[in-house]
């Protein structure tokens, strides 16, 4: 087994107390010692701050990059205006999701790619399989870009204490380039807390000065995977790995509806997804207690027959309650309101089919006002 890679935060982690853990190839902060409920709250109700620096980065640029970028990303990126991201996905030749993309339109033939760090090697192996011979020049930027997030709804307030005109700040899905600390960042106002949230890329070696600046900045604190994942969870996100499989379309990930299937653009894995019938439903339920069933746990339906399994599960702090995304079977389709049980160990624990997301109070699209 090789050995864990470090982000440049390692040691600062260590030093608050994280509990690091194994994640994607590296040794990452779990939890801080406040815990995981208090980490996802302070998001949720200030701003908390977190190392994504694992994170992939890639950059397609030359006169062919358009042309290329459409052929791979199942959603168009041709018509993305310079400024703006847009959340994507790469499909295989079947149609089964590779990894989930945010690309950024840099210039008018320059993108900026942001990939799950478990898939970093396998997209770029990916895109190298099908770049042309010129007209595209492709660069995995990933060792030399640090990657932190600042999320919760005084996240701008925050960067508006370090001299920020929040005014000028990126809206929702759109991205700048300012200097933070005489250090030139891309800013994006993105993330997968569901709340309002900035991300920032800068070169590598300044990640410990912003670290330190941004963490003693009132009131950031650092969130650790766990929270990231609580927070994703109530806000129905998918993840790779998760929600998210080869095997599984679009469609049966609950991305369907976001893909055009009868434009003319062609997009590798199109002419499959057209052919190819939908086999799953992907789902959420909120269970009747604090109880969380696993990822892989058995989804049954009242008869405690076997009609799905948990994609991801976990105690919600902002319910008081467990939730978990599900996939089941489209044979056994469950609407809102069904009533399920999921599985966890010995005990079959009941909940209810809910509309996604669960928390419907973030402030993720909330319009600044200065």
């Amino acid at each position: 087994m090789s050995a864990l890679k470090n982000t440049p935060l390692v040691e600062y982690h260590i030093e608050l107390g994280a509990k690091m853990v194994p994640h994607a190839g590296w040794n990452m902060p779990q939890q801080y010692p406040e815990g995981i409920i208090a980490e996802h709250r302070h998001t949720r109700s200030a701003c908390s701050i977190f190392d994504n620096c694992h994170m992939g980065e890639f950059r397609l640029a030359g006169p062919g990059a358009v042309a290329f970028a459409d052929r791979l990303t199942a959603r168009p990126l041709s018509d993305l205006p310079v400024g703006r991201c847009r959340y994507n996905l790469l499909l295989n030749e079947s149609g089964g999701v590779i990894d989930d993309i945010i690309a950024f339109r840099m210039a008018e033939d320059d993108f900026f790619w942001v990939v799950n760090a478990a898939n970093t090697a396998v997209d770029a192996a990916w895109i190298k399989a099908h770049l042309p011979e010129s007209g595209v020049l492709f660069q995995d930027l990933s060792a030399d870009l640090a990657k932190l997030d600042l999320q919760g709804p005084k996240s701008a307030d925050v960067l508006g204490a370090l001299g920020f005109d929040v005014s000028q700040l990126p809206s929702y899905f759109h991205w700048i380039t300012a200097d933070v600390d005489g250090i030139r960042c891309i800013i994006s106002r993105t993330g997968s807390s569901g709340e309002l949230g900035y991300e920032l890329f800068f070169d590598e070696e300044y990640a410990d000065q912003l670290w330190d600046l941004l963490l003693s900045t009132e009131p950031v604190m650092p969130a650790g995977l766990g929270a990231r994942d609580t927070l994703r969870l109530e806000m129905g996100y998918p993840l790779h790995g998760h929600e998210l499989q080869p095997e599984w379309s679009p469609f049966d990930s609950g991305l369907g509806d976001w893909l055009d299937l009868t434009a003319e653009r062609d997009f590798i894995g199109r002419d499959a997804l057209r052919k190819r019938r939908q086999t799953r439903q992907a789902v959420g339920v909120k269970l009747d207690s604090r109880r969380a069933a696993r990822g892989g746990s058995l989804v049954l339906n009242e008869k405690e027959e076997i009609i799905g399994v948990v994609t991801t599960g976990a105690y919600c702090p902002t319910q008081d309650k467990a939730a978990a995304l599900c996939s089941i079977d489209l044979e056994c389709a469950v609407k809102p309101g069904d009533r399920v049980l999921l599985e966890a160990g010995p005990v079959k624990l009941p909940g209810t089919v809910e509309k996604l997301p669960f928390h419907h109070a973030g402030t993720v699209r909330e319009k600044l006002t200065c």
